[in-house]
């Protein structure tokens, strides 16, 4: 059956929600806990302390007078017990008082009578409930709860030569009020103690929470106030190395990454919008003018205005393609591929070319990837040494078994690029040549496709160092089924030498 508590009760036995408050509860807890089972054990220990010290003093006081029965006759009223124990009785065998330290104890002997040590031991010891103890002496009740009895053995001197000694039983016994008394002052105070101290545990843990968490609340005020418009706030580091600390590095490197982030797409909108700008512009004199022509629109103008129209179509394309991989939006299942052959693909469609381009692939060159992106970096870094190349333009595909890459560069003997260019060629709108015409040079997104078709497929695109001209090398890791002779890949392809187009 499901128990369904009130609203009020309910509210009420939720944990915390605040990390203080959790703290501050968990420590209450954890003092309770100590607080148990430490007092359960001090209260046992120092029980078990003093019921031993007290045995050991009772049995002593009846060894004492066993050993003077043992000596000779005891008198019938026998001196006061040493400090602690209350009375001291001996029994003959059928349960009679031959001496005691306090007159009128036969209802104690009735009561004691039955306590005899077991065969071969010559005391036993026990705690009676009830026993009618005569401990006023001592201010303690007549007739008290508990009282601790030991019983020891003794003989009686025979009573000439040749006669023969009868056992007698001396019983000592000592009134556990001061044990009793002793013990629940421990467990009282430990019972008054324990709800300061706990409350003084959570106390000082919400505390110490609270001074722990002030810079936490100082990131968040800071972090809250960080806008579009305010990009550049850093939230304070604390001095101390610990972990809020760490969590105040980890912010602001968040933010710099933010900041440059949307920094990155404030220019690439503002570039965007003046590379679209020439065009649309172009279009639409060319259009005005051919429309005011007399006579109707001249082909030479409806072709200009064609081409003016594909070139932005191309870059619209090139800005989608950059804002995909900016949304690492999904790409199409990668599939076998083949360097060699994307190469001399490309090549074959260079034949018109303002210099030649060749082909350097002593074997096929398989991997798995998307093969039109492949195409596309191809066609883009070939496009790239074209516009710069002074005679020549060589694609070179190898295989580097010892690191288990792909390998694909693209060499031309132009300027070259200076070294510490060669990072930042691969920036979107970017242009090394000044003072090259938006219409005779390219849209500055062809590298940066290229670089990012790379990581697409796990690999890297990078300027190589030396030799004459631009290098740019393109590096994939080699799959399982495509390295060279696995099944799965195009490993059926032709063999390609070195050929010029």
């Amino acid at each position: 059956m499901r128990v369904t508590l009130p609203p009020a009760l309910s509210r009420r036995l939720r944990p915390p929600r605040t990390v203080r408050g959790r703290c501050a509860a968990a420590a209450a807890l954890a003092m309770a806990v100590v607080l148990g089972v430490g007092g359960t054990w001090l209260y046992t220990v120092l029980r078990a302390n003093l019921l031993d010290t007290t045995t050991g003093r009772t049995e002593l006081a009846a060894r004492e007078v066993a050993a003077q029965a043992d000596a000779g006759e005891l008198p019938a009223l026998l001196a006061s017990p040493r400090t602690g124990v209350d009375i001291v009785l001996v029994l003959d065998a059928d349960g009679r008082v031959i001496a005691t330290t306090r007159p009128s104890a036969e209802g104690l002997a009735e009561e004691l009578a039955p306590i005899r040590p077991e065969a071969g031991s010559d005391s036993a010891h026990r705690i009676l409930s009830g026993a009618r103890a005569a401990g006023g002496d001592r201010g303690r009740a007549h007739d008290p709860d508990r009282a601790d009895v030991v019983a020891v053995r003794a003989s009686a001197p025979p009573p000439g030569p040749g006669g023969e000694r009868h056992e007698r039983y001396v019983y000592a016994l000592t009134v556990l009020n001061d044990v009793d008394g002793a013990t629940h002052a421990v467990a009282i105070g430990l019972l008054a103690g324990a709800p300061p101290l706990i409350a003084l545990a959570a106390a000082i843990a919400w505390a110490v929470t609270g001074l722990a968490l002030r810079p936490v609340t100082t990131i968040r005020t800071e972090l809250a106030a960080v806008t579009a418009s305010a990009l550049d706030r850093r939230v304070p580091v604390p001095a101390a190395g610990d972990e809020v600390a760490q969590l105040a590095r980890t912010v602001n490197a968040t933010l710099d990454r933010l900041e440059l982030a949307v920094g990155r797409q404030r220019q690439f909108v503002a570039d965007a919008s003046h590379e679209l700008r020439n065009p649309v512009a172009a279009v639409r004199s060319r259009l005005e003018v051919a429309l005011a022509a007399p006579g109707g629109p001249s082909p030479e103008a409806v072709r200009a205005a064609l081409e003016d129209t594909v070139r932005l179509q191309g870059v619209a394309a090139d800005l989608l393609l950059l804002a995909r991989f900016d949304a690492r939006a999904p790409m199409a299942a990668a599939e076998p591929a083949d360097l060699a052959l994307l190469a001399a693909e490309e090549a074959a469609r260079r034949t018109a070319a303002r210099v030649p381009v060749s082909v350097r692939a002593g074997a096929p060159v398989p991997l798995r990837g998307r093969t039109g992106q492949l195409e596309r970096l191809l066609a883009n870094l070939v496009d790239n040494a074209l516009r710069h190349a002074a005679s020549r333009v060589v694609i070179t595909a190898s295989l580097d078994e010892e690191a288990g890459r792909a390998v694909l560069e693209v060499a031309d003997d132009g300027p070259g690029i200076p070294e510490e260019e060669r990072e930042r060629v691969f920036e979107r709108f970017v242009r090394l040549d000044a003072a090259r015409a938006r219409e005779s040079g390219g849209s500055g997104l062809g590298l940066a496709i290229a670089r990012e078709i790379a990581r697409a497929h796990g690999g890297s695109l990078e300027v190589a160092p030396g030799g004459e001209g631009a290098r740019l090398v393109a590096r994939f890791p080699l799959t399982g089924s495509a390295r060279r002779g696995s099944p799965g890949g195009p490993a059926a392809s032709p063999p390609y030498g070195t050929s010029d187009s």
